[in-house]
């Protein structure tokens, strides 16, 4: 491989990588605070997070097959993933 194919591996790695984080961030922050998923419609809010959180993640699960196929596209990803792939794994252990 050249370097041209390494680093648009390793931009769609990191793309991706990103963007689990944010659906694992996403569905922790989506669950219901004080109830089982059983009594969540209990409450409306509840629903309505676990409602929203899961369009949310299901829009970005989405978006991770959806990639670009230009090169120029992923490497871009590298130095972007390179900053905030360490800040949302940060923020994913905090929240959990």
């Amino acid at each position: 491989m050249d370097g041209s194919k390494d680093m648009r591996f390793l931009g769609l790695a990191l793309r991706t990588l990103f963007l689990l984080v944010v659906v694992v961030v996403t569905a922790r922050v989506a669950t219901p605070q004080n109830e089982s998923l059983l009594t969540v419609y209990d409450t409306p809010a509840d629903l309505l997070r676990i409602l929203l959180g899961a369009a949310v993640c299901f829009f970005v699960i989405i978006q991770i097959f959806q990639y670009s196929r230009n090169p120029a596209d992923m490497r871009k990803w590298v130095p972007i993933g390179l900053t905030i792939l360490p800040l949302a794994l940060i923020c994913a252990r905090v929240i959990w």
